[in-house]
């Protein structure tokens, strides 16, 4: 049996914080690859954060109320509430059947919790807590002393520095795992520059109809200062069940408060439906899979909800389903969206092409920025954000400002990202709305038009022209410096035959 170790000092940064939680890796290697770390250690770091603010909360209730110990455990005065033997130390308590012991106090947890909770644990279906083939006793005591060797609560970590420390880990995941990593990661220099682009204001509803963790909607409410008055307006859908799950945990563990994330797929079956029609936002970003087939477009064709506004893409590829989606779910009055596609929404053809054309007509574009390429995971496409607004400002009405953004990268480690200055590049152009030479140029509606409704920036950006060389000129140069080195050899020759190096 694993021996029980005391609380250890505080860890004071994010990263810091990361290492111990990435840690626990090492305990559970061998017996799992890589693909299956996220499925145990994500809701076992979430059972531990829960059980430790629960600590704390008790702590001071019987503080407050001189130790009346039947008030502070009444269910209503925790954030969660965690019923009789499903505590963190009750499961520490067992040395055998550790496995069943920790599947029973996450099921406990989560059913009495199932308005905020409810399907959080059980969506990390393929974590087989009770197949002692895998994890043994011995490993799993191991670790869950590994983790109750750190308290996680509020007063040692403060929702941030647990909410980032999270992220890190999530990309760590995202890392080990490239072959789908792309499905729940948005690399987070991506998700800040959209938030920027998009500007959420207090008070204003955001959605993410691809949610993945959270990350876009995370990044929202801190752009908006963690404002109460983000609570209740918070809204996500995404298909996949434990990342669903996982969405939830980040915005927990961020601090977030009164947020809505439900799982499901988006095009064929949206959740978020008021008076039996698609509801509608403030602020509507995502970064939805690239390029999606066998989407759903047979029930897309004749969608009850309208969102088939100029047509419906075929179903190789739901790029065009995915942006009218976004476009149906932004307010009449103030809807703002924000959405990175592949870049061959910008330019491709056939079915395309015509909900293209609709859409530029319709004037709700205000920008298209080219993203570099190879800071996505697991994809070598090309993408780009492309910036709608029902509400645009008078001088942007009937034009379009296209941004070329893709030189704003630089190589770190081997990996490629974009820099604070290649962020603020790229807001400041997008803030100013005007030309500039070979990085933006404003055009209007009937210039895009005239080029057969091509998005593609460069179509439209001005470049600087290459001095033309004067043949003539040229020559006599490269004569000038034939004669010139002639010269010089004479000269270094007759050095050479004074000093007695070479005879003549």
């Amino acid at each position: 049996m694993a021996k029980k170790t005391k609380p250890s000092k505080e860890l004071s940064k994010s990263e810091e914080l990361f290492n111990f939680l990435y840690g626990a890796c090492d305990i559970i290697r061998g017996p799992l690859n890589q693909d299956e770390y996220k499925n145990y250690l994500i809701p076992i770091i979430f059972f531990k954060r829960i059980s430790d603010v629960y600590d704390e909360e008790t702590e001071q209730l019987l503080k407050d109320t001189n130790g009346d110990k039947d008030y502070a455990a009444l269910p209503e005065m925790h954030s969660f509430n965690i019923p009789e033997r499903c505590h963190w130390n009750d499961v520490r308590n067992k040395s055998e059947n550790v496995g069943q012991e920790i599947s029973n106090a996450l099921n406990g947890i989560e059913k009495a919790n199932m308005e905020m909770l409810g399907g959080v644990f059980n969506s990390f279906d393929e974590a087989n807590w009770t197949d002692k083939t895998k994890l043994s006793d011995d490993i799993l005591k191991n670790l869950i002393e590994h983790f109750s060797s750190v308290k996680l609560g509020n007063k040692n970590y403060a929702a941030d520095v647990m909410g980032d420390s999270y992220e890190y880990l999530i990309k760590k995941f995202a890392d080990l795992s490239k072959k789908n990593a792309g499905e729940f990661y948005t690399p987070r220099f991506i998700v800040k520059l959209m938030v920027m682009l998009l500007n959420p204001k207090d008070g204003e509803s955001v959605y993410d109809p691809a949610a993945g963790t959270g990350g876009m909607l995370i990044e929202s409410i801190k752009h908006m200062n963690n404002s109460r008055l983000s609570y209740g307006k918070i809204y996500g859908q995404e298909s996949n069940l434990s990342t669903s799950a996982m969405a939830k945990m980040n915005l927990f563990l961020h601090g977030a408060k009164d947020f809505h994330i439900v799982q499901g797929d988006t095009l064929r079956t949206p959740k978020f439906i008021k008076n039996d029609q698609l509801q509608t936002f403030d602020c509507v970003l995502a970064n939805p899979p690239f390029s999606l087939d066998k989407w759903g477009a047979d029930i897309f064709i004749s969608d009850k909800y309208g969102r088939n506004i100029w047509g419906c893409p075929s179903d190789s590829n739901a790029d065009f389903a995915w942006l009218q989606h976004m476009i149906k779910s932004m307010d009449k009055n103030n809807g703002r969206c924000a959405v990175i596609l592949a870049q061959g929404v910008l330019f491709r053809g056939n079915s395309d092409s015509q909900i293209r054309k609709g859409v530029i007509e319709s004037d709700k574009i205000e920008c298209v920025i080219t993203l570099p390429s190879g800071v996505f995971f697991s994809t070598g496409v090309s993408a780009c954000i492309i910036l709608l607004n029902n509400n645009k400002q008078e001088s942007h009405k009937n034009k379009i400002l296209f941004i070329d953004g893709s030189k704003q990268v630089v190589t770190l480690r081997a990996k490629k990202i974009m820099s604070e200055d290649n962020l603020n590049r790229i807001f400041k152009a997008y803030q100013d709305y005007q030309d500039e030479v070979e990085f933006s140029k404003l055009v209007t509606i009937d210039e895009v038009k005239a080029k057969e409704f091509n998005l593609s920036p460069t179509t439209y950006l001005v470049f600087k022209q290459e001095e033309t060389l004067d043949v003539k000129q040229v020559r006599e140069d490269y004569k000038k410096a034939v004669e010139a080195v002639k010269e010089a050899e004479k000269k270094m020759r007759e050095c050479l035959i004074k000093g007695g190096f070479i005879n003549e």
